[in-house]
């Protein structure tokens, strides 16, 4: 079953320029997501940010994978 990213994922326009990012820090969904995409664990990701925990991690895929279906992508020319 699907975390509720709901319960982790903030957006305030006082925090990191309105990013999204995990309640309570300034850590943004982005710099979690791309931390993944580019190989690293959930382990080592919590020892860059021992703020963060396993679920705070999941909620930020889980927050992307909610983004992307809701986004609308054209191709780009090439």
């Amino acid at each position: 079953m699907r975390i509720n990213w709901h319960n982790f994922i903030s957006v305030d326009p006082e925090i990191h320029h309105g990013e999204a990012c995990i309640k309570g820090t300034r850590i943004p969904v982005s710099m979690i997501v791309g931390s993944v995409a580019d190989g690293m664990s959930f382990e080592e990701i919590i020892d860059s940010y021992p703020q963060l925990k396993e679920e705070s991690i999941k909620a930020a895929l889980a927050y992307a994978a909610d983004i992307v279906r809701q986004e609308v992508f054209l191709p780009l020319a090439g």
